[in-house]
């Protein structure tokens, strides 16, 4: 039998807690599947980072997920290990086969879904809540119940919902917004009504299909909520989850709560995890993004340059990234200054200004940045007198 209060203390660590479900929610956006391999070595990585939970997959699927979940079970991390499971003793019974130390069990609270996809009653809800977790509980296991489409669910029956929960034995409530429709402030309504009335332990699992995955997660933490549910990059169903460097980021510069993530190494598992997926890492994705610190207009490389937190608001080390000054249509002559001079070239500001005149020009005619060897190139042609005459110069 599995003993709770290890799990408990793994979980103490951090007064925010990140149970990631990359392996899980998402391996189910649609296309993506892991490899046993990787499914293994993103577990390893997740634990390094410090992950304090880590969602392995669904037991009762069986198979090649069983055995990834069992061989994750056994690697012997620090982070706990959680097996889903819809709320049901047979499936429970697959997570114990995996040697798991916590599950977590899947009910819907919504009336949409209890009448239209259960096509049953809130009674019976509440009855395999208990009879499901009372199963868990009698193996030592540490639970949490998600709430599934918690927030289309009625708010009085969310709370009947959590409380039976709570008086079965569940450790706490996974409240999922399961369509991404809350607003921030809808969700810390939500979220304080019930820790207020039923003072159990809540974890936020949003999803992005308003793009508001991360600002709901972070108002949830602000209304009282102590786990966040998260997926590297955001992977997952639909439109994705809330990404995990996304809430560490903003849980750590704007609520100023240090969930024990190692930010240094978030570019490096999204890059694992994207080779992993077949998934690209776009440039403008925020915290991983190459284009965090790539500055290229004017007037912001000046200020980078002047002072980095003008328009910086968190160094690139701090998440494994580095700085990038883009020379092109956008830039100034302080950045064509601060670029020649790398290469051990000083020029004067009527220099600097005509070789920007053609750098602007050459960048429209490319319709793309320019190279610090392409920039070279135009020097040495000014220099020699040979610069063409810039297309878009006014005489």
């Amino acid at each position: 039998m599995k003993d709770k209060q290890d799990v408990l203390a793994k979980l103490a660590k951090s007064k925010l807690i990140v149970c990631d479900t990359t392996l899980r929610d998402g391996e189910q956006a649609a296309g993506i599947v892991f490899a046993n391999l990787e499914k293994v070595r993103i577990a390893k990585l997740l634990d390094e980072i410090g992950v304090q939970q880590i969602e392995a997959g669904i037991p009762a699927m069986g198979g090649d997920e069983k055995a990834a979940i069992k061989r994750i079970a056994h690697l012997g991390l620090n982070a706990s290990i959680l097996g889903w499971n819809r709320a049901s003793v047979e499936d429970i019974s697959n997570s114990i086969d995996c040697d798991v130390d916590s599950v977590a069990i899947s009910m819907s609270s919504s009336d949409i879904h209890i009448e239209h996809k259960l096509m049953k009653s809130r009674q019976w809800v509440l009855d395999r809540i208990v009879e499901s977790v009372e199963y868990a509980k009698a193996h030592g296991l540490y639970i949490s119940v998600n709430a599934e489409d918690a927030s289309r669910a009625d708010p009085e029956f969310m709370l009947q919902f959590a409380r039976t929960a709570k008086d079965a034995g569940a450790d706490r409530v996974r409240y999922c917004d399961t369509l991404g429709i809350m607003t921030p402030s809808g969700m810390y309504d939500a979220i304080k009504y019930i820790i207020d009335n039923v003072n159990i332990p809540i974890e936020m699992h949003t999803h992005n299909d308003f793009g508001m995955a991360t600002a709901n997660a972070i108002a949830g933490v602000q209304a009282g909520a102590t786990f966040l549910s998260t997926t590297v990059m955001g992977i997952g169903e639909r439109t994705g989850n809330s990404p995990l460097e996304e809430v560490v980021m903003a849980s750590k510069h704007l609520l100023n709560i240090d969930t024990g993530i190692d930010t240094k190494r978030l570019r490096e598992i999204a890059e694992y995890v994207a080779r992993a997926s077949s998934r690209e890492i776009p440039a403008w994705k925020p915290i991983v993004g190459q284009n965090c610190f790539a500055h290229e207009a004017g007037i912001h490389t000046d200020g980078v340059m002047k002072f980095l937190s003008n328009y910086e608001p968190y160094s690139p080390e701090e998440v494994g990234m580095s700085r990038k000054i883009i020379i092109g249509k956008h830039s100034g002559r302080s950045t064509i200054k601060q670029a020649l001079a790398a290469r051990g070239i000083e020029l004067d500001d009527s220099s600097a200004a005509a070789i920007l005149e053609v750098v602007r020009a050459t960048s429209v005619s490319l319709k793309r940045s320019l190279s610090e060897n392409e920039l070279i190139y135009i020097y040495q042609d000014y220099r020699e007198g040979t610069s063409p005459t810039p297309v878009n110069k006014v005489n």
